[in-house]
């Protein structure tokens, strides 16, 4: 299984985010029941790999159609704003 990328993230005040797009190493998604992005954090300062779009490490929604064991098997994912914080958009009911 390939790593599902981060192809958007509109969360610009993320300390990964640059130009919208993710830079951290890799992210993890959800709290078990929301599919929030558990490594954002707020930070006038951003850093990661510039060069390199971040990958999706770990999902703990289970109840995703894209989780599969804990990986995401989408292709890739949006992170946009949903209740003031950052969300995987493409999350998916089973």
């Amino acid at each position: 299984m390939k790593m599902c990328s981060v192809s958007e993230c509109e969360i610009v005040e993320c300390a990964y985010n640059m130009d919208e797009a993710c830079h951290a190493m890799a992210i993890t998604i959800g709290d078990g029941v929301h599919p929030m992005c558990d490594t954002f954090f707020k930070s006038s300062t951003h850093g990661g790999v510039k060069n390199q779009t971040a990958g999706v490490g770990a999902c703990k929604v289970s109840a995703c159609c894209h989780n599969m064991d804990f990986e995401c098997a989408a292709e890739s994912i949006h992170v946009g704003y949903c209740g003031g914080h950052g969300d995987c958009m493409t999350f998916a009911a089973r």
